[in-house]
């Protein structure tokens, strides 16, 4: 039976891409992953997560979706974020034509995004909060997704400097996005400009120029 995980990194942070994978092969493809360690991506170091995702890329076909903030800045004009995974992970099921796909799930009600998914794809899917600690083929998914990420974020830091996590709730992050506003009067093109910090870093900021003024 051909079996696929399917999962995100990057949903939450201010800044850097949100990439969507999946990953394909058969049960016993995923029973020696499980041997060799593969689990939930943010109980590994990121050492354990680019040795393993080289076992993963070896066993298994994998869809990758790298959706870069300006592309979410525009797609979030019209859809919520969840929307924009609900139709990465189509896309990515559709690719890998699996009997059956595993998705973690970015819906409240994980029997709804089952039942939507199925119905568009025509492969069984079953969607599942924290699939990613329950099953490994979509613990396999979010460290190729993880390792991914991780390496953008790089590349992002090699153009903008150190900026921390990229998350809104990392106190390097926030400082970064102040100074760089502060200086260009404006956010780099690496940042979700939809998200409430930038719009309390803005609010901030301006009340402290008409308070110097």
């Amino acid at each position: 039976m051909r079996i696929a995980g399917v999962d995100e990194a990057g949903k939450g942070p201010v800044i850097g891409p949100m990439v969507v994978c999946g990953v394909a092969g058969k049960r016993e493809d995923f029973k020696n992953l499980k041997k060799v360690g593969v689990k939930d991506s943010k109980v590994l170091s990121r050492e354990k997560r680019e040795k393993l995702y080289g076992e993963i890329t070896k066993l298994c076909d994998v869809e990758v979706r790298i959706i870069e903030a300006k592309e979410l800045n525009e797609l979030i004009e019209e859809i919520t974020i969840n929307e924009v995974l609900y139709r990465n992970y189509s896309e990515i099921i559709s690719a890998l034509k699996p009997e059956v796909a595993y998705v973690d799930s970015s819906d409240v009600n994980s029997g709804r995004l089952s039942k939507r998914l199925t119905e568009e794809t025509g492969v069984e899917v079953i969607a599942m909060h924290k699939a990613d600690s329950k099953r490994v083929e979509v613990a396999a998914a979010s460290i190729v997704a993880k390792v991914i990420r991780d390496r953008r974020i790089d590349e992002i830091k090699e153009e903008l400097g150190e900026f921390g996590s990229g998350y809104a709730s990392d106190p390097r992050t926030v400082e970064f996005l102040k100074n760089y506003y502060k200086e260009n009067g404006r956010f780099p093109e690496h940042v979700r400009l939809k998200w409430k910090t930038l719009k309390r870093i803005v609010k901030e900021l301006s009340q402290r120029k008409l308070f110097e003024f």
